[in-house]
């Protein structure tokens, strides 16, 4: 694992969630977006539309398990959640919505969210395969230590995605699939590839 640490106080004066949040419902509600980030193509700005659905359905239907709350709570030192993501991808609309969630039930962490293309330097440092794939989470302690890293998307997301590949669908049937069974798993991956993550982390396991 790369063992680099990004400016702390960068990092810090990244997006909370709400602040993504409202942003990425600016891109997706109005007919003329402010601020429109660089590359944010008519495509993209579509993909925005469908994001803000998708996140305010988990925003409003989701609440994490209590297991899952019991262990964010076991979290007793200050971390800083650090996401790096767009507003396009897809992946990042059925995943960090969970992270936030997380992130809220505890005083000791704090979550903060970087654009990649903005921040292309910080992104080197955590590609998957030499690609840039969002989202991408990394958690540091009250040092500055990498704690653990997770994205950009679950295991068998990606076991998914490659099977499909392989059968030769086009991308869009593709994403089609792979966001039905985002649907159908209901955060239930992402939940529980955290809590492996944490539970690897804290004290005793």
């Amino acid at each position: 694992m790369d063992t680099y640490s990004p400016d702390r106080e960068r990092i810090l004066q990244g997006m909370d969630y709400p602040t993504y949040y409202a942003f990425l419902e600016s891109l997706a509600v109005s007919e003329n977006p402010p601020d429109i980030p660089e590359g944010y193509t008519p495509e993209r700005l579509g993909n925005c539309k469908l994001n803000f659905q998708r996140s305010s359905r988990i925003k409003r239907t989701h609440t994490p398990s209590e297991e899952m709350q019991q262990l964010i709570r076991r979290i007793d030192q200050p971390q800083l959640w650090m996401v790096i993501t767009e507003g396009w991808c897809g992946d990042s609309a059925q995943s960090l919505p969970f992270i936030a969630m997380l992130a809220d039930l505890n005083p000791n962490i704090t979550l903060r969210i970087l654009l990649r293309d903005r921040n292309a330097d910080i992104m080197a440092h955590y590609q998957t395969n030499g690609t840039m794939s969002i989202p991408i989470l990394a958690v540091f302690d009250a040092q500055n230590r990498e704690v653990f890293r997770w994205g950009p998307r679950p295991a068998e997301g990606v076991e998914l995605f490659t099977t499909l590949k392989a059968e030769g669908l086009e991308k869009e049937a593709i994403l089609e699939k792979l966001h039905l069974w985002y649907g159908r798993n209901r955060g239930k991956a992402v939940e529980g590839e955290l809590a492996a993550k944490m539970k690897a982390a804290l004290p005793n396991g």
